[in-house]
Order: C-alpha cells, then structure tokens, then sequence
C-alpha cells in the first residue's frame, strides 16, 4: 500500500483563492442591493490562507453590520470552497453605490419594452486568437529590434545579420519593386481583415433571444434551432424523414411524406416550423422556406370506403 507521503498533493492557487473570495464578496448581502469586489489579493501558505478585499457596499446601509456579514461570509465561503484555512481576512470598504431600481417586466412584456434595456441582436466576440497573433508578433518584432539595439549601444557589440540584410534590401529596392509591391498588398490586407474584425460582432453560429428579465443576455447555438424545429416538424402526419438548414436568417426545411394530401402536409409542416420558431423566442427574425417531396412509396389521400350493409346476426332461435 502507498504511503500517505506518496501519493501527491493537492495545491490550491493564490489566483483560486482570490477569485473565490472576490465571488463569495459579491454573495454576502443579496437582500441589500449586493456587493462589488474592486479588487482582492490572496496569500496562500501550506494550508493558510490570508485574503485582502476591497469592496463597493449598497448605501444606505449599516456599515459596522455590513462590514461584519461580509468578513463572516468571505471567510467561510473560502474555507469551505479552497479547503485552506483562512486566518486573516481583511475587508476595506472602498466606495458606496445606491442600490439601481429594477423593474421587472410583468406577464406578457417583452424585456425590449422596458425602458434603457434592450436585448442586443448578436453578442460580441473578444476575438482572442487575432488578438493574440497580432500581439504576438509586434511583441516578437518590437522585442527583437530593441534587443539588438541595445546590444548595440550598450555592449558594443554588431548589429545582427538579419537587421543589417533587412536595411541593406530596403536601400536596394524601391516603391515599385514588385517584392515591396506584394507585401505592402499584404499589409493592406491585413489592416483591411483588422478593421472588420473590429466592427463586426462575430458569433455567427449564435441566436440571442429574448430574456426573461432584464439584464439577461441568453443565446442559443443554430444547430439547437435546427433540432427543435426538425423534432416538431417529425410529429407531422404522413411525414417520415426532415431536413433543417439554418443559416444566417434564413430556415430551410425539407421534409419526406409518405402518405396523405401533400398541400395539407405542407400547410401543417409550415405552421408547426413556425410556431417551434416562435418558440425560441430569437431576437432577429427568420425567413422560413418549406418544401415537401413525395416519397417514391407515397399515396394520396384517398375517400373513406362506402359501408357495406352487413345483415343483422340471427341471436337464438330454434334449432
């Protein structure tokens, strides 16, 4: 059997700890307008842990009660959820910030008729992966250019060879160089894709819908659309096999029937789409196309078939 000493240990961070301490800030007084963390450190030794907190508190309040919940709160939340001990904990009350009155919207209003909230039509992306090769790459051009200067200026040492083949290429070709040509093209590229990430929002593959309240952004991924409007266009009678494209703000539904009268099939197809649209509660509209294709198998809708009389059954009798 492993030894206790053995078999590894578990290392909780200072960034864990501050980050539980900044979120359990923000749960100590939800009845009184909430806290606001505005800023933590974190100082973890062995299983201790001591924590450093500024906070925005509601006004009005009481300050010595307030202060005290928050402490007892942030202590405890921290040790449950860090495991570490936390033997000091220091909360400085760095602003007060009236509570902002919230009007919940009532049974049949849209969050977008509440004054000043309005759900926007496509969340923002941060564009992380441009960001960090842009960055990237001025960070390697510009660190790599002051490095050799100062090796330059201050140790008296060459210029580099690719630094001194770079001002040797650039004095021997001109603007209409076909080498300088292509790259400037490429710059200009370049700035020109910069420039579009930053003015369009991204997220394309994303609805937003209309929350519930205010201050709720929710989306929903266009492949969940498809699902649910092909899983209610399925309980179609007659109809055997879907199809559902979304893209953009556009819907196409392609659907299979197997029996019954097809302007009907396509009636119903059309209204059960429509409401599984209506459903998702999108803030952006959607422009729905049906088509519905007889199966090779598929069959009319035939008349009801004429009863036959069928004479009564003699019940007894003589025998």
């Amino acid at each position: 059997m492993t030894a206790a000493a053995q078999r590894g240990t578990t290392t909780v961070s200072e960034r864990a700890v501050r980050r539980i301490a900044e979120r359990a800030a923000t749960e100590a007084l939800p009845n009184e307008g909430g806290v606001r963390a505005a800023g933590a450190a974190a100082s973890v030794r062995g299983t201790r842990a001591e924590v450093s907190l500024g906070v925005t508190l509601p006004f009005p309040a009481p300050l010595a009660d307030s202060v005290r919940n928050v402490h007892q709160h942030v202590s405890e939340r921290t040790r449950r959820l860090s495991g570490l001990e936390v033997s000091v904990a220091r909360v400085a009350v760095t602003a007060f910030a009236p509570p902002v009155p919230v009007r919940v919207p009532e049974a049949g209003e849209g969050v977008e008729d509440v004054p000043g909230l309005r759900t926007p039509r496509r969340l923002w992306s941060r564009r992380r992966v441009p960001v960090a090769l842009v960055t990237w790459a001025a960070a390697v051009g510009c660190g790599a250019l002051v490095l050799d200067l100062a090796r330059v200026h201050f140790a008296d040492r060459t210029p580099g060879v690719w630094r001194t083949w770079a001002v040797h290429w650039l004095s021997g070709h001109g603007p209409g160089d076909p080498a300088v040509v292509a790259a400037g093209g490429l710059t200009a590229l370049a700035g020109l894709w910069m420039v579009v990430l930053a003015l369009t929002p991204g997220h394309r593959r994303q609805y937003t819908v209309r929350g519930p309240g205010p201050r709720i952004d929710t989306v929903v991924e266009r492949s969940t659309v498809a699902v649910l409007i092909r899983d209610a266009v399925t309980g179609v009678d007659g109809v055997t096999g879907v199809r559902t494209r979304v893209r953009g703000r556009r819907v196409a539904v392609r659907a299979a029937l197997a029996f019954g009268d097809r302007a009907a099939a396509h009636t119903a197809v059309t209204a059960a789409a429509r409401d599984a649209l209506a459903a998702c509660r999108l803030r952006r509209d959607l422009r729905l196309r049906v088509t519905v294709t007889p199966e090779p198998l598929w069959r009319p809708a035939t008349e009801p078939a004429t009863p036959v009389a069928v004479p009564d059954a003699v019940v007894g009798g003589d025998l």
